[in-house]
């Protein structure tokens, strides 16, 4: 199966934020961002793997920054590590504040994404080039995050955490 840069998969959705997308003081709510970083992580995994694929976890999301009614809100997501048949998707959310024309990250979330064929069964997805300094950290990181998870679901012995491990030597 052919390896792919990390840039293949890039995708960049748009979104405005409506008053039907607002809490009472005029905020996104949380839901939609999610229902949104959803859909482009979504559309990123596939652009990857070629497959269909489905979202597997939300492993982290980061509210840092209210968005208010009426801002641009640009998601840009990008394969941060695959696996055998899993990929983690890094998202960063991005505001262009009309009043100011300042664009600023205000949020991000990992999600990870299963590749399956037709009948619900998993299937190999292309290795992952990293290729700037951003890619390479996240990717390494990835491995961290997944050995970690994979102890906390019993399926990982703590003793062949190896890059845990490192974090600690």
């Amino acid at each position: 199966m052919k390896s792919k840069k990390a840039s293949e998969s890039l995708t960049i959705a748009t979104e405005l934020v409506l008053p039907n997308h607002t809490n009472t003081l005029g905020n996104l709510m949380g839901g939609n961002l999610l229902y949104w970083m959803d859909a482009t992580a979504a559309i990123c995994a596939h652009r990857h793997a070629e497959e269909v694929t489905v979202t597997a976890s939300v492993n982290h999301v980061a509210f840092n920054h209210p968005i208010k009614l009426g801002d641009f809100v640009t998601l840009e997501a990008k394969v941060s590590r695959a696996f055998k048949s899993s990929m983690e998707i890094y998202i960063d959310v991005m505001v262009d504040d009309i009043r100011t024309n300042e664009k600023i990250k205000c949020n991000e979330a990992i999600y990870t994404f299963v590749a399956i064929d037709a009948d619900g069964n998993k299937v190999a997805v292309p290795e992952l080039i990293p290729e700037t300094d951003i890619e390479k950290e996240r990717y390494d990181a990835a491995l961290r995050r997944r050995q970690l998870a994979l102890i906390l679901a019993g399926k990982l012995n703590p003793s062949d955490a190896t890059e845990l491990k490192k974090l600690f030597e």
